[in-house]
């Protein structure tokens, strides 16, 4: 069937890409599970941080299981109790995700594949609450390697004001995670309704939030460019990580 532009929601088989006319463009490239899936994504930073330890430092100490369980269940001693965040690689919108200082709370026998992280115990916060930014990056081309990242997004936000984890508040999901899908049912969630207010409400723009963070820790150093100038370098390694 002849086509200018395919749009699909699903992974894209390599035999469509070799069939495909050269003014035919796709919105996939073969091997995108190689970011897109946790295990997968985790597996690559593992292996860039080993050979290039300083430049891959931007993400926490992490273990794919049951793979790597023996080195996993060295963490948990009596000294110091620490915290991990435990996550189901094929799960999304924050299904199945928890916080744990038991390693026996993970069921490996289940067959389900898990990736582990340290868990951020001091986060930076604004407001007292957790946030994550959804940064878009659009991957032009792989030959050369061709990327644009848009200079605007969205900040989402927690809707309980954080605490350091402790036993009683490890399954608070409103604290500790910021998902849009499980905050928009909390009772402090705030819907913005007016576009031209992204300062305010559980989800904000990443324009207002890192002009909050210059104009807050107010350092030569912390500016709205600069903080992009640190996003363009974690994208870029994060994409390289699945080259050959």
């Amino acid at each position: 069937m002849d086509w200018d532009l395919y749009w699909a929601d699903t992974g894209i088989q390599p035999q469509l890409i070799q069939k495909m006319q050269s003014y035919q463009r796709i919105n996939h490239y073969p091997g995108m599970y190689s970011l897109s899936h946790k295990n997968h994504l985790c597996r690559n930073l593992k292996r860039m941080q080993k050979f290039f330890s300083n430049e891959f430092e931007f993400f926490p100490r992490t273990w794919i299981l049951p793979f790597e369980a023996s080195d996993f269940k060295g963490q948990f001693t009596k000294k110091k109790a620490k915290t991990f965040i435990v996550k189901p690689v094929a799960n999304c919108q924050g299904k199945g995700i928890f916080l744990t200082r038991d390693y026996e709370s993970i069921d490996l026998k289940s067959g389900e594949q898990f990736v582990v992280q340290r868990y951020l115990h001091k986060p930076y916060l604004i407001d007292n609450l957790k946030f994550d930014m959804r940064i878009y990056v659009l991957v032009y081309g792989v030959d050369p390697l061709r990327v644009f990242v848009f200079r605007e997004g969205l900040a989402r936000f927690a809707t309980e004001e954080y605490t350091g984890p402790f036993k009683n508040n490890l399954d608070n999901l409103y604290m500790h995670l910021t998902n849009y899908a499980i905050n928009k049912n909390s009772e402090n969630f705030e819907a913005n309704e007016d576009s031209a207010d992204d300062e305010t409400g559980s989800k904000r723009s990443i324009s207002a939030v890192l002009k909050y963070i210059e104009e807050q820790e107010k350092n030569p150093k912390i500016t709205v460019d600069k903080l992009w100038e640190q996003i363009d370098d974690i994208a870029v390694k994060t994409l390289i990580s699945a080259q050959p």
